[in-house]
């Protein structure tokens, strides 16, 4: 055999090596354990409480709600791993505010770059709803990051506060996918695929992308960007064409923000609280948060495979080796 057969060689077995490898930490260290603990530990019910925030008349409540991290449901939370946004979470919190009479106002925190296209339109949607069900007020104050999806929740408020340094904006679609068919020639891998269709592996990894399949996706992707485009100008009293001027896929600073009509003041968390509480003549409103009672989460609230060093090499392998999610589309801004 020649010497370049012999490196193919190897290289393909420890591909395959390391996939084993990869794959058995993965299942060990990022599987949902929470199964594990149910029988012993689960209490029942939600797994978030009230806290309160300020103390007041019960009758009027001004409820805190907080989306930070990406906006995208990956299932029951585990408890080894880091808390963050959790989807379901926080679609029933919207659910017990929309049942909760006492409720005369929400504050929406969001310091999110976005996330899924449906993730953020369920959001979307409940909020909707409990404006029209309840007819209360919505005011957003946005954190160091409110773009893409984390816009597209804030687009129906009210009022949008922003700090001077907060990135928002990124009002736009994307959808990527990884190519790798040449490293894969370049190493002797062949990649045998069966399918019914012409499109049925539309994206994937090893194969080039053909201009008719990119004009599909293309007609998908204008599809959700014109309802993100509707949905801002709607909830901002804008045009569609004023949208669209700044609807680019640009990010922007609280200052371009309110000068291009996508928010309406300065304001941190604790000032949009009070804005509301003046603005609706709430004169002693009980302000409170839902914060979490999995007291497992918050023991073991730790990602385990972050214990293992890692470098730039070694995560794209273990990306190109263990995600074998679909392409999916996103109202997403930074790095994927």
């Amino acid at each position: 055999m020649t010497t370049k057969r012999w490196i193919a060689v190897i290289a393909a077995a420890a591909l395959v090596i390391v996939s084993i490898g990869v794959n058995s930490l993965s299942y060990i260290f990022t599987r949902d354990l929470s199964a594990l603990f149910d029988e012993n530990f689960a209490m029942g019910g939600p797994t978030y409480e009230e806290t309160v925030l300020e103390s007041g008349d019960s009758t009027e409540r001004i409820a805190v709600l907080d989306v930070s991290g990406v906006i995208q449901d990956t299932g029951p939370a585990s408890p080894f791993a880091a808390v963050g946004y959790n989807h379901q979470s926080f679609m029933n919190q919207l659910a017990d505010v929309r049942e909760d009479e006492t409720v005369k106002g929400i504050v929406l925190h969001v310091d999110s770059p976005g996330g899924g296209v449906l993730e953020s339109s369920d959001i979307y949607d409940e909020l909707v709803a409990i404006k029209e069900s309840r007819d209360i007020p919505m005011y957003v104050s946005m954190g160091s990051m409110a773009a893409s999806g984390g816009y597209y929740i804030s687009a129906p408020s009210d009022k949008i506060f922003v700090h001077p340094e907060t990135i928002t904006g990124s009002i736009g679609v994307i959808m990527e996918s990884l190519n790798y068919a040449e490293l894969a020639d370049n190493i002797g891998i062949d990649f045998n695929t069966i399918k019914t269709g012409p499109y049925k592996d539309m994206m994937s990894p090893n194969r080039e992308m053909t201009q008719t399949e990119r004009d599909m996706l293309q007609e998908m992707i204008n599809d959700s960007y014109e309802r993100f485009v509707g949905i801002v100008a709607d909830g901002r009293g804008m045009s569609v064409d004023a949208v669209k001027k700044v609807a680019d896929g640009r990010i922007m600073n609280g200052r371009q923000a309110i000068e291009a009509g996508l928010a309406d003041d300065y304001g941190k968390l604790p000032d949009v609280v009070e804005a509301m509480k003046t603005d609706q003549n709430l004169k002693n409103p009980t302000v409170f948060e839902y914060s979490s009672s999995d007291s497992l989460s918050s023991l073991f609230g730790m990602n385990l495979s972050g214990m293992f060093k890692k470098n730039a090499e070694s995560e794209l392998i273990q990306k190109l080796l263990t995600d074998y999610q679909a392409p999916r589309m996103m109202y997403l801004y930074g790095e994927r």
